[in-house]
């Protein structure tokens, strides 16, 4: 799918309330894909997800599968 620019400013964008850098992950759904940007690059690139790999994200998520990403030396390699 490709999503252009002004296209892009179209979109209902979701942005975390904790985000003030102005360089933050933004997540928008277009029909049955949920699209993932930056908003330091509005008019993209675009990561492409379906909706289960997304929902399976958001439990894992909530379940802390990813806080050592953002941690130094704290990464595990998952598969």
């Amino acid at each position: 799918m490709r999503i252009s620019a002004a296209a892009s400013a179209d979109l209902d964008w979701h942005v975390s309330r904790t985000c003030d850098s102005g360089q933050c992950v933004r997540v928008a759904r277009v029909g049955q894909t949920v699209l993932i940007g930056n908003t330091a690059t509005p008019e993209g690139p675009f990561s492409e997800f379906t909706l289960d790999e997304w929902r399976h994200f958001l439990a894992g998520t909530k379940q802390g599968d990813f806080d050592g990403v953002a941690q130094a030396g704290r990464l595990r390699r998952g598969g």
